[in-house]
């Protein structure tokens, strides 16, 4: 395509952040993104450009916030420790303390720290839910407390949708506030972070379109099988599907819908000063969001191997997925000690507190990847190298 005006701003040192930038709408690799860095806190890249839709009919400005997918996962995370951090949140309690009902099933015993590390084998519901159920809260937690475990908890298993409502419930049975609520009000209106997970009227009227997220290959095989296999679909495809579905992502009911595991939606510098904030033992600016030995709980490794349900190499923190330096698709930059969340799509979220560096990256062409999307990377690699 034809040349996109980089707009934002760049630290001279980090041009190469931008040039990189412009290199992938020149390729046609985005219709329109942002990028953002900060080092100690400070922002040294906060770049945007391209179209807040696929029509290309509305350009991506400085206000645009859009749809994340798995990013969100960070934020919800980050909700829990806060209260971890206040003494309200027990990791090694059972999970029913807290939430009563949820120990039928056998799932008396599931612990806060399984749930958090993506431990409680609830990766997916496999009573089949009407698609408006995703926008239920009560009916999502409802379902989750009284299902099974899909497979043994205690065995790595990512959660790809039901993490959100499992860790908002718990905060709001502890709080008392929505998930959506106690972010918005102890994390991202103390940061001045443009990040929302459940959008309000003027906030969606921001919201960058979204084109169709395509199924990575892993994905699209699980659906494929699902149509020549009798008897119940694969655990992959429930956890996707059921009861989420690959609806309008763009529609005004997903963007008000508080969907803790996938529906945030924000911009890079808003990431990245969430991230930024993480990487300086939890502060910025005088607004602590987290406290150093949060940070390091947080980041701290519960589990690795193959995951149960992607079939990928994950290395999981509490609520985190950790970098893998050297394994391509999974490094947070060159640190071993940076930890964060991708999302769907080609989003990345991540704090290094090596070098005390945060970074967001948010788009609206989709992409299809469980891992780290290779958009991302580029401008990574760039600013590292810098």
């Amino acid at each position: 395509m034809s040349s996109v005006e980089i707009q934002g701003r760049v630290h001279p040192r980090y041009t190469k952040v931008r040039d990189t930038f412009a290199a992938q709408f020149r390729a046609g690799a985005e219709i329109g993104a942002s990028v953002a860095f900060t080092v100690d806190g400070e922002p040294v890249v906060d770049l945007f450009a391209g179209d807040a839709d696929p029509a290309r009919t509305r350009p991506w400005t400085r206000d645009t916030i859009s749809h994340v997918y798995s990013v969100t996962k960070g934020m919800t995370a980050l909700c829990a420790h806060r209260l971890v951090d206040r003494g309200s949140l027990d990791l090694e309690a059972p999970v029913s303390r807290y939430w009563p009902e949820f120990a039928q099933a056998g799932k008396g015993n599931i612990s806060v720290r399984w749930l958090l590390s993506h431990r409680a084998g609830l990766q997916a519901l496999r009573v089949m839910l009407a698609p408006e159920s995703l926008y239920d809260w009560n009916a999502m937690c409802a379902a989750l407390a009284a299902a099974a475990p899909c497979i043994a908890p205690g065995k790595l298993g990512y959660h790809p949708i039901t993490f959100g409502w499992l860790v908002g419930e718990l905060v709001r049975r502890i709080d008392g506030r929505s998930l959506g609520r106690f972010f918005r009000e102890e994390i991202a209106e103390p940061l001045g972070a443009d990040f929302h997970i459940g959008l309000g009227p003027a906030e969606e009227k921001r919201a960058a379109d979204i084109t169709q997220l395509a199924p990575p290959p892993e994905l699209a095989q699980a659906f494929s099988g699902a149509g020549r296999n009798p008897g119940e679909p694969p655990l992959l495809m429930l956890a996707f599907m059921n009861p989420s579905g690959t609806g309008d992502h763009n529609c005004a009911a997903h963007r008000r819908a508080e969907i803790p595991a996938i529906n945030g939606h924000g911009n890079a510098a808003a990431l990245a000063r969430i991230y930024g904030a993480l990487a300086r033992g939890g502060e910025v600016d005088g607004v602590r969001v987290l406290s150093a030995d949060g940070v390091a709980r947080a980041s701290e490794l519960q589990a690795e191997g193959s995951d149960a349900l992607l079939n990928v190499p994950i290395r999981m923190g509490l609520g985190y997925w950790l970098t893998q330096t050297g394994v391509a698709g999974f490094a947070f930059g060159p640190n071993p000690g940076a930890f964060g969340h991708p999302g769907a799509g080609g989003g990345l979220a991540f704090a290094d507190p090596a070098a005390r560096v945060g970074f967001g990256y948010v788009a609206n062409r989709m992409g299809s990847s469980f891992a780290v999307d290779p958009r991302p990377e580029a401008p990574i690699d760039a600013f590292y190298s810098s």
